[in-house]
């Protein structure tokens, strides 16, 4: 009975732990989960790492959060969110764009960045083509894992385009056969074309 009940407070404690992080992610703006489940995790008091939920149940409890308070207002974050990212893989057309992340999934809050795929064998010449616009921008690393296991290391470039940011992470051109593993799930990282996203503008406006 004591194992029941311990299983039971583990399960309450797992629940309201992945409802603080959506409320974190959704209120508060953070951008990624791992950084959600800390702060989580300080404001509950709570020490013990394997009470912390998995990715896949604070993106349930992400979808929850938005339909119950932000049913109102969720569709018109998200067309303005893919709108821009429209006009951004326009923009970038030269490197085959990809849209990924919540932007594609529809968990978007209103400060989420739009995650592009770009693919190209010489990853610098994003950068030139940044430079050449005029367009400020930030470099960085990102590892991202692939369905072999193995880790690997690309480049990022990060800008703002209006009221959003744009990550973009480059891609070598085999790359676009296989898309990386998602955070959320392990699976390979959906990714969507321009006609596809514009397809999904569709929807949103019926």
């Amino acid at each position: 009975m004591a194992h029941r009940h311990r299983y039971r407070d583990a399960h309450r404690l797992r629940i309201l732990l992945a409802q603080e992080c959506a409320r974190l992610i959704a209120d508060e703006g953070i951008l990624d989960f791992r950084t959600a489940k800390r702060k989580a995790a300080l404001r509950l008091a709570i020490a013990d790492k394997a009470l912390l939920p998995d990715n896949r149940e604070i993106e349930k409890a992400l979808v929850d959060h938005q339909q119950l308070f932000y049913a109102d207002h969720q569709a018109l974050w998200l067309q303005d969110l893919r709108e821009t990212a429209v006009e951004a893989m326009r923009f970038l057309a030269h490197f085959r764009p990809r849209l990924v992340g919540s932007v594609l999934s529809g968990t978007a809050s209103p400060n989420a960045d739009i995650q592009l795929h770009l693919f190209t064998d010489a990853p610098q010449e994003v950068a030139l083509f940044l430079i050449e616009h005029r367009i400020p921008f930030e470099a960085a690393d990102r590892r991202l894992r692939f369905s072999n296991g193995d880790l690997t290391c690309l480049p990022v470039f990060r800008f703002s385009s209006g009221n959003h940011g744009l990550d973009l992470t480059v891609f070598t051109l085999l790359a676009a056969r296989e898309a990386p593993r998602s955070p959320v799930d392990g699976r390979p990282m959906r990714r969507a074309s321009l006609v596809e996203v514009q397809a999904l503008l569709g929807e949103d406006l019926v």
